[in-house]
């Protein structure tokens, strides 16, 4: 079930008027059943294989704690980690690595080999894998105390606002929310439902409309300037961060109706002046994951040069394959890698003015984008050489006319305007600096983009893109 669907939008109240008639005990039985039946709706087996992956780390957090030796915790820690890693391979990296075994093979015996492209991979599967990864490492570090109520840590795992797409969330934080639910007062909810329907607004005005001028243009790669695919590469940033921000948006202001406060997942990361400014405001729950239990496990910052350099390299490279099996995803990793290392040196030197920083990144985000959203590895060259040896800014506009009526494209404009201008004045505090104006202002924008919703928005139930991730 996805949030812009018909069935979500039946499904969301009637959980919520039954969260506020439930008795206070009782209200994570309801939870723990809507959000399985959220996440088995389409696909019933789905549900089996997340109930799996709760079990095993459910009893291995428990063995982990009540352990003797130094070597059963690493035991059962290690059946934590693979499982969950194991899981993943299977459904998401199984054709990928086949399948460059088959292409050497191929190289030596001159005949072309290719198992399955994919498997389905079921919604969510790296998300909540993750989250419930990161329990029983912190159990074995001993951040956390084991959960012994089975029930209430299968909610932790599945509740359904955050299941799909995140945001990852931490056991200590999480967790004792759950324990104490309680629907907030009426008159509170109004907050709520303005960040829902932002949420909306992004996905369905700007991302889904973004994406009429962008897969055509990607399915054709050959057919356009190199001028054409670099506005492109900055049309899909966008595109990409609203419809997985609107997500989070709308999973945030569904969990306040609950009673449940996610942390912050996005903090304006079009508006970073670095690519490492970037990394602190994109995805924050993942990227504090791989800090976390990946890059500080590696030694972080606080080991050689040189051995920094490859701690750099490994989070990169491994947060592009969890993007996606595909060498584009590696090389996406490698390119911020890359970025990444040089600007830590050059910031030992000097700074750049603000405004020159955020275009020299807005221009790096928007090529390596290019590598994020090709679909195969020739038409991602393709695209490069065209941008470096067929640059024709003049074919830019009539090639852009040829995809798409200037209505839908003005509609994507105004929504990018409307998206900047409040950022911008989030980022700068001008709410706050005009706090008497904005207080009349914002009843006002927030009609306005909830009939732009119904007026601009495209309601034919598109998937989230981070749904496959």
């Amino acid at each position: 079930m996805t949030f812009n669907s018909i069935a979500f939008l039946i499904f969301l109240p009637v959980v919520y008027l039954l969260f506020r008639v439930f008795p206070q005990r009782q209200k994570w039985v309801l939870l723990l059943l809507a959000s399985y039946f959220f996440y088995c709706f389409v696909t019933p087996w789905y549900g089996i294989l997340l109930l799996l992956t709760t079990a095993v780390d459910y009893f291995a957090a428990l063995k982990i704690e009540n352990a003797l030796t130094q070597k059963q915790k690493k035991s059962w820690l290690a059946l934590s980690i693979v499982s969950n890693l194991g899981v993943l391979v299977s459904f998401k990296y199984s054709a990928f690595f086949a399948n460059c075994g088959l292409f050497a093979y191929s190289k030596f015996s001159g005949n072309s080999f290719s198992v399955f492209h994919d498997l389905i991979v079921p919604a969510g599967l790296s998300f909540y894998t993750f989250q419930s990864m990161s329990y029983t490492i912190d159990v074995y570090r001993g951040k956390t105390q084991a959960q012994k109520h089975f029930g209430l840590f299968a909610l932790f795992v599945s509740f359904f606002p955050h299941l799909v797409a995140g945001p990852i969330q931490k056991f200590d934080h999480l967790f004792p929310q759950l324990k104490k639910l309680s629907a907030p007062e009426p008159d509170s909810i109004f907050p709520h439902f303005r960040l829902i329907i932002w949420g909306f607004f992004k996905k369905l005005v700007i991302a889904d409309n973004l994406a009429k001028i962008i897969d055509p243009i990607q399915n054709n790669v050959q057919n356009f300037s190199g001028s054409v695919h670099l506005f492109v590469g900055f049309l899909f940033c966008v595109q990409l961060y609203c419809d997985f921000s609107g997500y989070t948006d709308i999973a945030t202001g569904i969990a306040k109706l609950f009673g449940v406060d996610f942390t912050i997942n996005w903090k304006r990361p079009l508006l970073a002046r670095s690519v490492h400014s970037f990394w602190k405001r994109h995805h924050i729950s993942m990227t504090t994951w791989f800090r976390e239990y990946l890059y500080f496990s590696l030694g972080g910052d606080k080991t050689s040069t040189l051995k920094w350099v490859r701690n750099v390299f490994i989070v990169f490279l491994v947060s592009g394959l969890w993007h996606g099996a595909s060498f584009t995803f590696v090389l996406w990793g490698a390119m911020h890698a890359v970025a990444y290392i040089i600007q830590k040196f050059c910031n030992k030197k000097f700074q750049l003015p603000a405004f020159a920083g955020w275009l020299i990144f807005i221009s790096f985000h928007s090529f390596s984008f290019i590598a994020f959203r090709a679909k195969t590895t020739d038409g991602l060259i393709s695209i490069y050489n065209s941008i470096f040896y067929d640059f024709n800014f003049s074919l830019m506009i009539p090639q852009l006319h040829s995809v798409t009526d200037w209505f839908p494209f003005l509609i994507c404009v105004l929504g990018i305007v409307i998206l900047f201008t409040k950022e911008i004045a989030e980022e700068f505090s001008l709410t706050q600096k005009f706090s008497g104006l904005s207080r009349y202002l914002r009843p006002v924008f927030y009609w306005i983009l909830f009939f732009a919703i119904f007026l601009a928005g495209d309601f034919n139930n598109n998937e989230f893109i981070y749904f496959k991730f």
